[in-house]
Formats: C-alpha cells, sequence, structure tokens
C-alpha cells in the first residue's frame, strides 16, 4: 500500500512553483472561449489545513507559502485562489492542484483526477464534490492513458507523482512519449524534485531527447530540514502556452531573493 500522504509537504517551496505556474497556464487557456480537459494523475486531497498537526511536523509551509504568497500580485490567478479558498474555509486553508482548477475551470470544461490512496481518495472526493469533477480510485498512468486523446481535446495534463515508487524515473519517460504522441496538442507537465542523489537526472535526459522543444524549468530552495534530500523544484512542460517562460522567470526571481 502507497503511504505518502500530501499534507506533511502541502504548501512547500516545490507546491508555490508549481501551484503558481498551473494557476497562471490554466488562467490563460480560460481565455479563449473553448472548452478545455484537464487531467491529474495524482490528485492527493485537494484541500489541506495547514494547522494540521501533520503540516506543522515538517514545517514545510512557513517556509513555503507562508512567505511566498507575496511574490504574486494581487491578480495572479493562483493568489486569487487562494484568497477564494480561504475566505470559504479558513485562514490556514491551502488548495491543491485539483482544487486550483476546479476554481479557474468553468463549467463547460472536463476535469478527470486520479488518487489510488483510498483515504486521499475519499478526501478528494469529498472537497471535489461542489465542482463537475470525476475521481478515479485508480492508476493515475493508466487513467491517462484510458483518456487520451480527451474530449475535449484541448487542455492540460498534470503528472505530480511522489516518486514514492522508485521505477517512477524509468517509466515516466516511457509513458509521457506514448501520451504526448496521443495527444499532440495537449499541454502536459511533468513536476519533479530536484534531489541531492541526482536520481532525477537520468530521467530529465531521457525526456529533453524526446520532446527538445519542451520548456524545463526549475527553481531551487535549501533543503526543508537538516538531510533533507529535496533542494528544488522542476516543471517539464510539452507545448508550453505562449508567455509561460516569460511567467516561469519572473517566478524564478523570487526565489533568489
Amino acid at each position: 500500500m502507497l503511504s505518502y500522504q500530501h499534507i506533511y509537504h502541502a504548501g512547500n517551496l516545490a507546491d508555490v512553483h508549481k501551484h503558481g505556474l498551473l494557476a497562471w497556464m490554466l488562467a490563460y487557456l480560460t481565455r479563449k472561449d473553448k472548452p478545455l480537459t484537464y487531467l491529474e494523475t495524482h490528485g492527493g486531497r485537494a484541500l489541506y489545513d495547514l494547522d494540521d498537526a501533520a503540516a506543522r511536523k515538517t514545517g514545510e509551509a512557513a517556509q513555503g507559502i507562508d512567505r511566498a504568497a507575496g511574490w504574486f500580485g494581487a491578480d495572479h490567478p493562483y493568489l486569487q485562489v487562494l484568497n477564494e479558498v480561504r475566505a470559504d474555509h479558513g485562514p490556514r486553508a491551502y488548495p491543491g492542484s485539483p482544487l486550483i482548477a476546479a476554481r479557474l475551470l468553468r463549467p463547460d470544461d472536463r476535469i478527470h483526477l486520479a488518487e489510488l490512496h483510498p483515504a486521499e481518495h475519499a478526501a478528494l472526493d469529498f472537497a471535489m464534490s461542489p465542482y463537475p469533477a470525476t475521481c478515479h480510485l485508480r492508476d493515475g498512468v493508466e487513467m491517462a492513458f484510458a483518456l487520451t486523446p480527451p474530449t475535449p481535446r484541448r487542455g492540460l495534463m498534470l503528472i505530480d507523482p511522489s516518486y514514492e515508487i522508485k521505477t517512477d524515473y524509468e517509466s515516466l519517460p516511457r509513458s509521457i512519449a506514448k501520451l504526448a504522441r496521443a495527444w499532440n496538442v495537449g499541454i502536459i507537465v511533468l513536476w519533479y524534485p530536484i534531489l541531492t542523489s541526482k536520481a532525477h537526472q537520468p530521467m530529465l535526459a531521457e525526456l529533453a531527447r524526446s520532446h527538445p522543444e519542451a520548456l524545463r524549468h526549475e527553481v531551487r530552495f535549501p533543503p526543508a530540514r537538516p538531510g533533507h534530500g529535496m533542494v528544488g523544484s522542476g516543471l517539464f512542460v510539452i507545448n508550453p502556452p505562449y508567455g509561460l517562460e516569460a511567467e516561469a522567470k519572473r517566478l524564478a526571481t523570487q526565489f533568489t531573493r
């Protein structure tokens, strides 16, 4: 049984990087009056309480969103969603990527979310119940293959594994290559950790060989605690929307201050 639960890491600097750029991409896509599909392979709970004992145990939110909210202008979609969710659920609520998507997308858009951990899936299903989203209790990559290409064909897929299964580093490039061939117009976004062990590097080399036109964006930050192996966050984006590179560079400057 998988044991990873994102509550221990919710709102950390990797979330700020990933969710800030995801919100920007979704807001960009909704400027056009055409429906889209959002697919997410590892949904988590969707809604987190940063005052939960598990969140306080690691202290990662204190290093992340608690100090980084000011990095975004009042009109930035990430900050807008954060403020809306906190108005509805309390000042220490934090939206995961499924809830960010649900808040930014429109009634005609389609949302498909996968989560394999039964308790996390139950929490996801509850958090998403007010929204027109389908929550799948199944392997996320399997769901992606089953629904790709989606209807509507326009859209975005977020692949955001915990990498608890170490073979993900080997299998994801092959899976992503197949998904990109099946959905050549889709924006496919892979999040990955930057590790002191460098376990992510062979995966990225293979992805770069297969998708030379993709956008790769990374930010670095100190380890959350002594001995913690993650020292940065990365996104590999196939078919990046226009303007994403500039927004990513803007956000990166905040991490270096």
